[in-house]
């Protein structure tokens, strides 16, 4: 490989790795140019030569990482799915494939998936509408594979009740990765959040729970009452 290619490559991961670390700080309306070209080392036409522009660079540094973790998704669930045949499988496999990945993605300090996690965490309560539609494409294939595994999965949950029950899982992830700060405002005190794993201990029976959780009560409509008319008198 000549020294071009591995320069501009080296180029390219520094723009991405200050771009998702100051996003995940900041936001991304909050994080300009400037402040990615100074933490990256790069000068503005280094970041336009290799991406374009600010919305090109947002979407690559999530096409990164979330790219694989998609793709990890999918490869765990298509395991499960050929040990089990045609049987469906159990829920806390279907948990475990989609959320567990991501869970253990999170614990990566060294390559840089904690941060990454954080920043997906952080975008999924503060979205732009570009990213929303971006997200909502890398996410099509395997959140339809998912949502079959679990209809098939748990047949009494209807179909629009597990869409619920899924996205509600995916905010209780979101927010804890995101960090531990309200946490730390109920419980009066700090708390360590540097385990990442004992995080993973808690959560994944939390999110088994809700996805087992009884159906909500359907709420009846009262009849109205009949009104009585007096009788005519004779």
């Amino acid at each position: 490989m000549s020294a071009e290619p591995k320069h501009n490559q080296d180029t390219c991961a520094r723009i991405l790795d200050a771009a998702e670390l100051l996003f995940m700080k900041h936001g991304f309306e909050a994080t300009s140019m400037r402040m990615i070209t100074g933490e990256a080392g790069v000068n503005l036409a280094a970041v336009n030569y290799h991406f374009g522009g600010k919305e090109a660079l947002v979407q690559e540094v999530f096409r990164r990482r979330l790219t694989w973790l998609n793709q990890e998704r999918l490869r765990a669930l298509d395991v499960l799915e050929a040990q089990a045949g045609a049987a469906p499988l159990k829920p806390h496999q279907i948990v475990e494939a989609f959320f567990g990945v991501a869970l253990r993605m999170a614990a990566d300090r060294a390559g840089g998936g904690h941060v990454f996690m954080r920043l997906l965490g952080r975008t999924y309560t503060e979205p732009t509408e570009f990213i929303r539609k971006f997200l909502a494409e890398e996410y099509a294939a395997v959140v339809t594979r998912f949502k079959a595994a679990l209809i098939k999965a748990l047949p009494d949950v209807p179909s629009e009740e597990i869409l619920w029950r899924f996205h509600f899982m995916l905010g209780a992830m979101s927010y804890a990765i995101s960090g531990t700060d309200a946490l730390q405002l109920v419980a009066g005190s700090s708390l360590d959040d540097n385990d990442p794993a004992a995080m993973a201990r808690r959560l994944m029976p939390f999110l088994l729970g809700g996805l087992r959780a009884p159906l909500p009560a359907t709420p009846t409509v009262q009849p109205v009452a009949k009104r009585i008319r007096p009788r005519n008198s004779a």
